[in-house]
Parts: C-alpha cells; sequence; structure tokens
C-alpha cells in the first residue's frame, strides 16, 4: 500500500513533529517515555526501539498549550526498532479540546 493510499484511509489528518515530543507511556508493566513523531486527532506514532505489541491498552500523557492530555489509546501497528501507530480510545472533552486547538496550529 502505498503512503498516499494509506494517508487517504486515515480519519484525521496528521502532523509531523520533526523535534518530536515528549510523551510517558505505561501499559501492562511497562512504563517508558519517548518521542512523538506525527500527532493527529485520532492518535500518534511513538518513536521508540522497543514498541509494545499490537493490541496493547496504554495510558498516555502529553503536554499541549494549554494543559496536559492523559487519553487512554491501543497499539494498532508496530516499526520493529522504530515505533508503534497507536489510536486514541477514550479522552476527556477538555483533552480533546486541548488536542484540537494545537492540531489547528500545527496544520495551518
Amino acid at each position: 500500500m502505498t503512503e498516499k493510499v494509506y494517508a487517504q484511509e486515515r480519519r484525521y489528518p496528521r502532523a509531523s513533529l520533526p523535534n518530536g515530543m515528549a510523551v510517558a507511556w505505561l501499559g501492562s508493566d511497562l512504563q517508558f517515555f519517548s518521542r512523538v513523531q506525527t500527532i493527529g486527532m485520532g492518535g500518534l506514532f511513538i518513536a521508540t526501539p522497543n514498541p509494545a505489541p499490537v493490541g496493547t491498552k496504554l495510558r498516555l500523557t502529553f503536554q499541549v498549550p494549554g494543559g496536559s492530555v492523559l487519553p487512554e489509546a491501543i497499539v494498532r501497528n508496530v516499526a520493529p526498532g522504530r515505533g508503534m501507530g497507536v489510536e486514541f480510545t477514550r479522552m476527556e472533552a477538555s483533552e480533546r479540546s486541548l488536542l484540537a486547538n494545537l492540531m489547528e496550529r500545527l496544520l495551518r
């Protein structure tokens, strides 16, 4: 599948973060700090040499202008040695609003 086709299948646009953004993630007995490579309203790609397996439920914490976002997520895909794509499964309305404001700024 080409990147162009893959991008068309996404529900939400993603923004690349060349300098990354810190994210803490916990799942099972794991707790790590990593960098976010891409971000969207539906999820993140987290750069990590040791990604969690597909299907792992995670709790994330990251800072955006205006506050913290603490969504629940699930690992949807893994790029071995590079990272993992996670989909948000639960997020408070106030956190969703903070994330929407950030995305609006990043996608301008």
